[in-house]
């Protein structure tokens, strides 16, 4: 019996150890644009809400998530929209074409790769896609990685 309470303890905390919350504070991370050009989460404004959307260009999950976002983008106009992966621009870019037609080129939506690979250790998401909405004041206000989330992400955004 001894044993096996202190296995189930040694069980406990290692499973606390791996469920990080995540930051209620947007982590200063350095991505890239398709140009090259280095962007920091410094660089986001605070005039408006900022949602930042993780994702892998092959994942299902992903590609459903933003052609959901896609069929109301324009319900995303007011705030800032960063879609980051770690896949090279070429599958960026496919992706975005294929299911966030929408977003392409639109003034509020920046696409990064995250070329350092800081995303993971710094924003700990828990699967793909990984969805943060920030406020103005770059604190988190919700998190999901849970596709059928999204329509409270719009309902979020329009409090």
């Amino acid at each position: 019996m001894k044993y096996f309470m202190l296995s189930l303890f040694f069980v406990f905390v290692s499973l606390k150890t791996f469920a990080q919350p995540q930051s209620p504070k947007m982590p200063s991370s350095i991505f890239f644009k398709a140009n090259g050009d280095a962007f920091s989460t410094d660089q986001i404004p605070t005039n408006k809400k900022s949602m930042i959307i993780f994702f892998d260009a092959t994942c299902e999950h992903c590609q459903r998530v933003v052609a959901n976002f896609s069929k109301k983008s324009k319900d995303l106009a007011n705030i800032n929209l960063y879609f980051i992966s770690l896949d090279e621009f070429r599958s960026i870019d496919y992706f975005m074409k294929t299911f966030g037609k929408p977003f392409v080129g639109a003034k509020n939506v920046t696409v990064l790769r995250d070329g350092y690979q800081v995303f993971i250790p710094y924003f700990k998401p828990k699967q793909y896609p990984s969805l943060y909405l920030y406020g103005k004041d770059k604190n988190l206000i919700y998190f999901s990685s849970d596709e059928r989330e999204v329509p409270k992400f719009f309902t979020l955004i329009k409090q």
